[in-house]
């Protein structure tokens, strides 16, 4: 079998998650989205705008992503 250069592509199916806030971080995150409305010149729901956060947030926190790379190739 070949082997390529490109791996297999993990699976990308969204999974949905629910959640609540307080009113100070929703307006917080209101804030952010006109914001970036105003930088970018368009508007991006909320519920767009957090998934992108949350990802810059975790790859962000370099104690996570170091723990998370040993936990990981501990399981190899």
């Amino acid at each position: 079998m070949a082997e390529l250069k490109l791996g297999k592509l993990p699976d990308r199916t969204p999974v949905k998650l629910t959640i609540s806030v307080l009113p100070e971080l929703h307006q917080a995150l209101s804030d952010y989205a006109a914001l970036y409305a105003s930088t970018y010149g368009r508007e991006e729901p909320i519920a767009e705008l957090i998934p992108a956060m949350l990802s810059a947030f975790l790859e962000s926190d370099r104690s996570f992503v170091r723990e998370r790379d040993a936990r990981l190739r501990g399981r190899k």
